[in-house]
């Protein structure tokens, strides 16, 4: 199998998730031009928020993003405030795809939307593709390669971007944390595992904010970031931006590391893992963070903290998303199964606050 294999392709639309194509080919021939009519959609998989489809025409390809069918919280699907960090990020940072139309007339598709550019390349997800052939040593560097991107990012001059009025980052590492307690009371259900302690503890060990405010992406993470076919040590693409303001660092790299599972973390917790990066050569979360203030000059101090809250963030996002299922609001069946990882996140964040996992 060649890397040509594995890149990620757009495939069928799934049902309930289809697009008015003529509506759109009208909408959109005065920006694409003669190309318009010939627009062929496919959609990317993945994904349980915004929607992904592939536009194209001949030899040309782009992207459209829109938010899931039904949503009903504008906030927490923002196309425009995405649009924004996008536009904003293009000649500063090289890893943000190029946004090149926005939409805000929600008779084209029902809602708001934008293109941007396609970036072709590997997506890693939960398994290691093990055909790319990498050594151990070189797994190792195409991981910090994936860190190090984001350690770029936090370096990005927010007023060479315009972001220096973005986003609030005064009192950050405090609001976060009282947002999303206050998201988990909101999308509890009488089955869920009971995360009072985790909660209090949080607003009890908020450490000092980091002095440094950054542009965060707030859900960095492998199937996130796209590697160069050729050469899949090298990041190529940063997605998913829906998230991103400007905050804390160190909490970004907390909501990362939430994701990071190691070879010496509990059974229960590998084996709930979303993405490979306990496979043989991975960086060690203590030796990612070693890394990342080496590149930032930050100090991660407090390290039980932020990957405590990372973690906790990963339950209430998967607590959401039943939510939606309990209520009878989605049949979609992979929803279900984010009671048990709540129950997981939640373990391992008690075994932070007991001392038992600290690093």
């Amino acid at each position: 199998m060649s890397t040509a294999d594995l890149i990620d392709r757009a495939g069928g639309i799934r049902k309930g998730e289809e697009i008015d194509l003529v509506r759109l080919k009208e909408y959109l021939e005065p920006v694409l031009g003669p190309a318009a009519q010939q627009l062929q959609v496919k959609q990317f998989p993945g994904g349980h928020s915004n929607l992904t489809y592939l536009l194209s025409s001949d030899h040309q390809q782009w992207v459209m993003r829109r938010p899931p069918f039904g949503s009903k919280v504008k906030s927490a699907h923002d196309m425009s405030r995405e649009y924004r960090v996008l536009s904003a990020l293009k000649n500063v940072y090289s890893y943000g795809p190029v946004p090149e139309h926005f939409c805000d007339d929600h008779s084209i598709i029902g809602c708001d939307f934008y293109l941007m550019n396609y970036i072709e390349g590997l997506v890693i997800r939960r398994e290691y593709p093990t055909e790319l052939g990498l050594s151990k040593d070189q797994i190792r560097q195409q991981l910090f390669n994936f860190f190090d991107v984001l350690s770029e990012l936090h370096s990005v001059d927010l007023v060479e971007a315009g972001l220096d009025t973005f986003g609030r980052p005064e009192g950050y590492v405090r609001r976060q944390v009282e947002g999303w307690c206050r998201r988990w009371r909101d999308s509890a259900t009488p089955d869920t595992v009971n995360v009072d302690n985790t909660m209090q503890w949080l607003n009890d060990n908020m450490p000092p904010e980091s002095g440094k405010a950054s542009v965060i992406h707030n859900d960095y993470k492998l199937d996130n970031v796209i590697f160069n076919a050729d050469d899949p040590l090298k990041v190529i693409g940063v997605l998913d931006w829906e998230m991103a303001t400007v905050g804390d660092p160190l909490m970004d790299l907390g909501c990362t590391l939430g994701y990071w599972v190691q070879t010496s973390d509990p059974d229960f917790f590998r084996e709930s893992r979303t993405m490979p990066s306990d496979i043989g050569g991975a960086p060690t979360r203590s030796e990612i963070i070693q890394r990342f203030q080496e590149k930032t000059g930050l100090s991660v101090e407090n390290f039980p903290f932020y990957f405590c809250f990372g973690l906790f963030r990963l339950c209430v996002i998967g607590q959401q998303i039943y939510y939606r299922y309990y209520h009878g609001h989605t049949k979609d069946e992979r929803f279900a199964g984010f009671l048990k990882k709540a129950f997981v996140l939640q373990q391992m964040c008690e075994l932070i606050i007991k001392g038992e996992v600290t690093d």
